[in-house]
């Protein structure tokens, strides 16, 4: 199996799969893959069998995992990136495990489990109303994650901690403790403009924390957006 990360802003990741080899994704993440190709679509991956899939689902994240196969030759199969930003390759093994946002799990080869590990509801003005997910990516093999605009990272101290807005939180060791904290301050919480909550990420560990947001992507979009069946977006 060799895998290429290819382009900039808008990466895509190619595997190239030797006969026999196999890689899982959640279904819909594929982008063009080789006639040569096999396609098996269960809960195989998600941690927990179906019962594990369906806490995935209901939390936002896919129900089904796409298994692809090199059955008799040679193939290749891509993944494209959905926002502007970075794909990552990480090794998960015993003692090397990641928890990643909601939607980072790009595909996995290898016995990678991927289970949901956090969720908390924050409100409608954050992430639609649909709370804050993570997953936990557990198992033995090789993963690709996928973070939104810049990629910066940190390695945290025994006891250090980092406060982030829970949207710029990408992925991180499983050894670095989770919380999310009201915003320090009444004045603050009211005129600050800098939200409600913040995500506390406690080292020791690594963090990997993304520069882009949906909210934010999905705010400096709207002035663009019809507003009305016959109104034009604002310019």
């Amino acid at each position: 199996m060799d895998a290429r990360i290819r382009g900039t802003t808008m990466p895509v990741l190619e595997v190239s799969l030797e006969p026999g080899d196999s890689l899982i994704a959640e279904a819909g993440q594929l982008s063009w893959m080789t006639d040569s190709i096999r396609l098996h679509t269960s809960t195989r991956g998600a941690a927990g069998g179906v019962f594990g899939a369906v806490r995935r689902a209901l939390a936002g994240a896919g129900l089904f995992m796409t298994e692809y196969t090199a059955a008799r030759q040679p193939g290749r199969v891509s993944f494209a990136a959905k926002l502007p930003g970075q794909i990552l390759p990480m090794r998960v093994e015993p003692g090397v495990e990641y928890m990643v946002h909601r939607h980072g799990f790009l595909c996995g080869a290898g016995d990678v489990r991927v289970s949901l590990s956090f969720q908390r509801r924050l409100g409608a003005g954050i992430f639609g109303g649909t709370g804050f997910t993570l997953q936990k990516i557990t198992g033995s093999g090789y993963v690709w994650v996928e973070l939104s605009g810049e990629v910066i990272q940190y390695d945290l101290a025994p006891g250090e901690t980092l406060r982030v807005h829970p949207g710029h939180v990408g992925l991180f060791d499983a050894s670095v403790r989770f919380d999310i904290t009201i915003m320090r301050g009444v004045r603050n919480v009211l005129f600050g403009g800098d939200g409600l909550f913040l995500a506390a990420l406690t080292g020791p560990g690594r963090v990997w924390l993304q520069s882009l947001t949906i909210t934010n992507l999905a705010h400096a979009l709207i002035p663009y957006l019809p507003v009305g069946e016959n109104e034009p977006p604002q310019r």
